[in-house]
Parts: structure tokens; C-alpha cells; sequence
């Protein structure tokens, strides 16, 4: 056994669950604060709609939907995708009360939030929110 100790890993990593792989690059983890500070303001200056998935790694509804977010990711090219642990980002997400929740962001704005899971109510607003 290695005596260095291993670094927790992060985001989507940090879940332990089997992804979808992203072929198109357009899904990315925060890996703390200052990476979701930083998104946000990308966000912000961005023409790409976008979606931040704000989970928790304790969650049960939260896993069950993370790999249809991460599948969706591949059928929405056009749309970025975020994922937030709300445990690993918690200056930034202090106004998320309920896991999971969806933000959709258009033009730099937030423009509609989904709480909850279903993976065809995600779908439809991921195709409302797309440039498809």
C-alpha cells in the first residue's frame, strides 16, 4: 500500500457512478467554489445555453438522474452541461434547497429551474432550452 494519501476525487468523478462518456465536451464538473464562481461568470459573457445540475453525492434521486444528464449531454451537442455538488460548492450554491435541481440558462441569463428528477420532464426542457 502506498503511503501517500489520495486526493477525494471531484464532481463527477467524486460520484463512483458508471457515465456516459462525453463525446462532444460539453459537460463539466465544479471543483469547489472558485470553479463554479468562474463558470457562472463564463456563463454570464456566453451566447451557449446552458444547464447546471446542483447535486449532492448523498442524494439517491440525485445518482438515479445523473446518468441520463450525463447521456443527455451527448444528445444536446449545442448545450453546455454543468454538474455542482452542492457539498463541494457551498458559498456558491447556499440558495439551492432541494436536490436535484436544474438551472437553464440563456444568454447569459437564468431563465427557467426544474427541482426534482424525470428523465423525460429533463429531456423535454433540455430540448425547450436548445438550439436544436
Amino acid at each position: 500500500m502506498s503511503s501517500e494519501v489520495e486526493e477525494a476525487k471531484k464532481g463527477l468523478e467524486g460520484t463512483g457512478l458508471s457515465l456516459a462518456a462525453n463525446l462532444h465536451g460539453n459537460l463539466n464538473s465544479a471543483m469547489g467554489d472558485a470553479h463554479l464562481k468562474d463558470i457562472l461568470q463564463n456563463i454570464k459573457s456566453s451566447k451557449t445555453p446552458t444547464v447546471i445540475n446542483y447535486g449532492a453525492s448523498w442524494c439517491r434521486v440525485c445518482s438515479q438522474i445523473l446518468p441520463a444528464f450525463c447521456q443527455l449531454s451527448n444528445k444536446f451537442p449545442k448545450l453546455s452541461f454543468v454538474y455542482a455538488d452542492i457539498d463541494e460548492c457551498p458559498e456558491t450554491t447556499q440558495d439551492i434547497r432541494y436536490t436535484p435541481t436544474f438551472r437553464f440558462y440563456r444568454d447569459g441569463e437564468r431563465v427557467d429551474e426544474m427541482l426534482g428528477a424525470g428523465e423525460e420532464r429533463l429531456e423535454d426542457r433540455l430540448w425547450l432550452h436548445s438550439d436544436q
